[in-house]
C-alpha cells in the first residue's frame, strides 16, 4: 500500500520540489526579513525588529495615502471599469456583424497584448497637457488641462481599463455563448426588454464567470506598477502613488528593504481579502 503511493506521487515530486523551492522559499524569507530592519545599503547586519515595520508603515500618512489610491485605481479600473466594459463589448458584439467583431475584437485584443511600458508611454502622450485628448477637446471647443496633474489618479485608473479589458471581454464572450438559446428566445417571447433578459437571466447564469474575472482582474490590479510608473511616477506629489510605487520607493530609494517587505506582506493581504471575497461567490450555486 505505502509503495502504491509513492509510486503515485513521485511524477509529481520534482514539481512539488520547484514550487517548494521557488516560490514557498522567496515567500517565507520575505516573511522573516518583514519583522527586521533590514537596509539595502550601509549595514552589516540585521536584527529583528518584532512589528515595528507594521507600526510604522500604519503611522505613516504616505502607506495610508497609497493604501486608499490603491483601493480606488482597483475599484475604478478593475471591479468597475474592465469588468463593466469588458462585459458590454461581449454582449454587444453577440449581435454585432462579422466585421464589426474582427475590428473590435483585434483593437481591443492589440491593447491586451502591448507592454506595459508601452502601453504607458501611449497613454502618457494620450493624457500630456499637449496630448491627444486636449486635441480633441480644443478641437471640440471644450475647455482643456493638465489631466496628470490634475486628476492622475483617474488618469491611470483609465489607462488600466483600456489596457486590461480584453480579458474581460474574452472571459464574458467565452460564458455568453454558453447560455441555452432556447431560454433567451422564451424570455423574448414572454415580453421581458434587453436589460430585464441581462439581470434576471444572463448575469445570475454567468455568475460563476463574474466571480472568476473579477477575482483575477483585481489581483492583477493590484500589482500594476509599470504602467503608473511610465505616466506619473506616483506623482505629482504622491496624489497616483499606489502601494507598489510605495514599497519600489521605500525599497530602492530609501534603502529599507525590511520595511518594504512588510508593506509587501499588507498587500498580499489586501488580495487575500479579495480572494475569499470571490471564492465565497464561485461557491454559490445558481
Amino acid at each position: 500500500m505505502i509503495r502504491r503511493r509513492l509510486a503515485r506521487a513521485l511524477p509529481v515530486t520534482p514539481a512539488v520540489v520547484l514550487l517548494l523551492l521557488f516560490l514557498a522559499g522567496p515567500i517565507v524569507y520575505c516573511v522573516v526579513i518583514a519583522f527586521t530592519d533590514l537596509q539595502l545599503t550601509g549595514q552589516a547586519h540585521s536584527s529583528f525588529v518584532g512589528l515595528a515595520n507594521f507600526r510604522t508603515a500604519f503611522g505613516d500618512e504616505d502607506f495610508l495615502n497609497a493604501v486608499w489610491l490603491t483601493l480606488v485605481f482597483t475599484v475604478v479600473s478593475s471591479l468597475v471599469g474592465q469588468n463593466t466594459l469588458g462585459l458590454a463589448l461581449a454582449a454587444l458584439m453577440q449581435r454585432a456583424s462579422k466585421p464589426v467583431r474582427t475590428l473590435t475584437g483585434g483593437i481591443v485584443i492589440t491593447a491586451w497584448v502591448l507592454p506595459e511600458v508601452v502601453a504607458g508611454f501611449l497613454l502618457y502622450a494620450f493624457f500630456r497637457r499637449e496630448g491627444t485628448l486636449n486635441a480633441i477637446l480644443a478641437w471640440l471647443h471644450l475647455p482643456t488641462q493638465n489631466w496628470l496633474f490634475t486628476l492622475p489618479i483617474l488618469a491611470v485608473s483609465c489607462a488600466n481599463v483600456w489596457r486590461g479589458t480584453a480579458f474581460s471581454m474574452l472571459v464574458y464572450t467565452a460564458a455568453l455563448g454558453e447560455i441555452p438559446q432556447d431560454i433567451t428566445e422564451a424570455a423574448e417571447m414572454d415580453g421581458a426588454g434587453g436589460w430585464r433578459r441581462m439581470w434576471h437571466i444572463t448575469l445570475p447564469m454567468i455568475r460563476r464567470s463574474i466571480g472568476t474575472n473579477l477575482m483575477l482582474n483585481t489581483l492583477q490590479t493590484l500589482s500594476v506598477f509599470g504602467l503608473i510608473w511610465v505616466m506619473t511616477r506616483g506623482g505629482p506629489g504622491n496624489r497616483s502613488q499606489t502601494l507598489p510605487l510605495y514599497m519600489y520607493e521605500q525599497a530602492f530609494q530609501d534603502s529599507m528593504i525590511g520595511y518594504s517587505t512588510a508593506v509587501a506582506l499588507l498587500l498580499l493581504v489586501v488580495g487575500s481579502l479579495f480572494s475569499v471575497v470571490y471564492l465565497r461567490l464561485l461557491r454559490t450555486e445558481v
